[in-house]
């Protein structure tokens, strides 16, 4: 018998990171720890993912192991902490740059403008020094932590640049060189501050979905204790709390209504704008907001377990993830600071020797090759965009669970849909009326009403729910019975009624010829058929269906357009289903599927080199949805299967397959895009920093300017990535 592991999963924020290269080192270390099966530190969120063996190491072990590489780590990962740190981390750089600039401005006009200013270089040293070695401290301990390590990271690429300038300079100062280049130092590190600030204001702009969600929550709870009211923090609700909500008060947690009806407003958890109607025994979620009713609910759902606690862990799980095309980024990054350093030696030997250039115009070229190479915009690319991609799809009701989800919608060229409750309704609703001529319909609605109130099967709410709307009351019977599979029969006086299905019509010796057409077109479209009879009379007949959702043919026909193959898989018998197939528009169908056998199908397709994607309601369909290339769960409300699919659409609205697919195919634009201007920003930069047009154009490219031009990278990059918050995507909602 094999010894079973315990694998735990953790999360921990981590502090002091100054660029892509630290969250490659980290990761690195924290996988040499016994024990830990896989690591994962992302930049942009400024945490770490950590798998490991509980047997073999512990919390303690792996934050030591953070720690002892010059880092800091804590496992409060929550968002008011992130928001502290962000905070602190954008306090701190706009202090650096507004020094950095009072001293590197006069600086830059002395050095390069004001030639004959007195005691120009004296001047230079005391404007030079505070920026060198105070507002650029962070880059020293940046390089000397990688140095420890043996790699080297953006931070060693600024300290080599930086401290050459400012060196050859002080050595220029007592006699020893031939020019100073003190402003050249200040400038890049006050440019590169810049940089980073402006990308950490960007970054801040990233969690804007997690802040909003998380704002959502009431912070104090009205709970009954005893016979009296009393307000209490949320923190403190227990289970089965009993807690009053009044109208214009948000629920603080999630619960069953025990007491009262009314009206709550869950657009901020379901992104449906229509208020939904709640009344006695029904869930109402935390967060959503009360606009009419007073009412009293159980508690039931508390802290983690609430459903926008959920969803908020789900939208950090996402932009924390780490997608393939990210760990391509990351290698690059590994050994791209290395071949740097050695470019620039090669660059800064080379002029010296086969250039024979003087040694300051050999240390201007070598500086430009360090500064303008920093990898950073090749860091930031992919998790920028996943961070704003999953937070604008949260914004709208489309819940992306990773990274590798947004990459597969990328592939998907097949969409299986299950029918009952991902394309149609879900339940059954009366479609069609027949009356018998000369009688009076709204007697005979509130025969039907009489009849299927007291059953409880679905063909018979739905007659209820048809007669209700109608505003017409029910007439009572004075005797009930329900006969299973056939239909019901009550008295009203000495007359007795019957309504059931054609089968037991039949067995009664009822005629229905003279209604064989009308019944025959009506279970050709999929409909259920049911007959009211008074002894051999007809009064009415129903057909019941269990109709498309509004949105269904719209969605099907923009996949077709997108050049998607669409299915529809359903358990209904092969005429039904075709009906609703070709109502929505549908082709190819599966019917007379069990729901087992739905991941079987969905093999089928894959097996035919499709990739496939599976759209399901996530509570019977989740061995489908994990087959699937990507499974996406239709949901709302506390009915989301957020373990069951790759995406949850929060709205139950099938058009949202349709926006999912857009945003996807948008993020990973966004992140081609970011990578590939970065690349081509480096492969360029490189050889004309290290002044390979000099010999043709005369044109010498100047560490200020490279310095500029890295700093500009890294902000594009970040930049284009949030302009992803400006996509649009349809959000016509779905009739309730």
């Amino acid at each position: 018998m094999g010894v079973v592991v315990r694998m735990k999963k953790i999360e921990m924020a981590i502090d002091g990171m100054h660029c892509a290269s630290c969250a490659i080192l980290i990761t690195k270390s924290l996988e040499k720890v016994a024990g830990v099966k896989t690591a994962n530190v992302n930049y942009g969120t400024q945490k770490a993912r950590v798998e490991y063996d509980e047997k073999q190491t512990n919390e303690n072990d792996l934050i030591e192991a953070v720690k002892k590489r010059g880092y800091s780590a804590t496992m409060d990962v929550s968002t008011q902490r992130e928001q502290e740190i962000r905070a602190k981390e954008i306090g701190e750089l706009k202090h650096q740059l507004i020094l950095g600039t009072i001293l590197s401005l006069p600086a830059l006009l002395i050095g390069m403008i004001f030639i004959d200013f007195p005691l120009r270089e004296w001047v230079l040293f005391v404007l030079a020094t505070p920026v060198q070695f105070y507002v650029g401290r962070h880059f020293y301990l940046g390089a000397w932590t990688a140095l420890q390590n043996k790699t080297a990271s953006m931070d060693t690429l600024i300290a080599l640049g930086t401290s050459a300038a400012y060196f050859y300079s002080v050595a220029t100062f007592l006699g020893l060189g031939e020019e100073q280049y003190f402003e050249v130092g200040a400038v890049l590190i006050t440019l590169v501050i810049l940089g980073k600030y402006l990308e950490a204001l960007a970054k801040r702009k990233t969690s804007e979905a997690i802040r909003k969600l998380m704002d959502l929550s009431p912070k104090m709870a009205r709970v009954v204790r005893g016979k009296k009211e009393v307000e209490i923090p949320v923190a403190q609700v227990q289970l089965n709390d009993l807690i009053v909500v009044r109208p214009g008060e948000r629920v603080p947690v999630d619960g069953v209504i025990v007491d009262g009806q009314t009206s709550l407003d869950e657009s901020m958890i379901t992104g449906e704008s229509i208020p939904s109607e709640k009344k006695k025994g029904d869930t109402v979620i935390g967060g959503t907001i009360n606009l009419n009713g007073s009412i009293t609910f159980k508690a039931v759902g508390i802290g983690k377990n609430t459903v926008l606690a959920r969803i908020v862990q789900l939208v950090e799980d996402a932009q924390g993830s780490k997608a393939d095309i990210q760990r391509f980024a990351d290698q690059i990054s590994a050994v791209f600071v290395p071949i740097v350093i050695v470019i620039a030696l090669i660059t800064f030997i080379g002029w010296l020797t086969l250039g024979q250039a003087p040694l300051a115009f050999a240390l201007v070229t070598s500086v430009s090759v360090l500064v303008i190479a920093c990898p950073c915009a090749l860091g930031l690319a992919t998790p920028t965009a996943i961070m704003v991609g999953t937070g604008v799809g949260a914004e709208k009701g489309i819940l992306i669970k990773g990274a590798e989800a947004l990459e597969t919608m990328h592939a998907i060229d097949t969409l299986l849909f299950d029918k009952t409750g991902t394309i149609t309704q879900g339940k059954p609703q009366v479609t069609d009326v027949w009356f018998a001529p000369k009688l009076r319909e709204k007697e005979v609605l509130g025969l039907l009403r009489g009849l299927e109130e007291k059953s409880e099967h679905p063909l018979a709410q739905a007659v209820v729910q048809f007669v209700q709307a109608k505003n017409i009351p029910s007439i009572r019977m004075d005797s009930f019975n329900a006969l299973f599979g056939k239909g019901v029969v009550g008295k009203h006086g000495r007359v007795e009624y019957r309504l059931g299905n054609i089968r037991w019509m039949e067995e009664k010796r009822i005629s229905l010829r003279e209604h064989e057409e009308t019944i025959e077109t009506w279970e050709n479209n999929g409909k259920t058929v049911v007959v009211l009879t008074s002894g051999k009379k007809v009064l009415a007949i129903l057909g019941i269906a269990d109709v498309l959702k509004a949105s269904a043919i719209r969605t099907v026909a923009e996949l077709k357009r997108m050049n998607k193959e669409v299915w529809m898989i359903t358990g209904d018998n092969e005429r039904t289903a075709n009906a609703i197939a070709k109502q929505a528009g549908i082709i190819h169908v599966f019917a007379h599927v069990l729901p087992e056998q739905k991941a079987q199908y969905v093999k089928k397709l894959q097996a035919k080199g499709k990739k496939v994607a599976f759209v399901g309601d996530g509570i019977n369909d989740a061995p489908a949805l994990a087959q699937a290339d990507l499974g996406i769960a239709m949901g709302s409300g506390t009915d989301i299967a957020i373990e069951a699919g790759d995406i949850v659409l929060m709205k139950g609205n099938p058009y949202d397959v349709v926006n999912a697919l857009h945003l996807g195919k948008a993020t990973m634009g966004k992140i081609k895009q970011g990578m590939f201007w970065a690349l081509v920003y480096n492969v360029l930069g490189i050889p004309i920093a290290a002044g390979i047009l000099y010999p043709f154009t005369g044109w010498l490219l100047s560490p200020i300017i490279a310095g500029g031009a890295m700093a500009l990278s890294s902000v594009s990059v970040v930049t284009n990535a949030l302009l992803l918050r400006g996509i649009k995507l349809d959000q016509t909602e779905e009739k309730r």
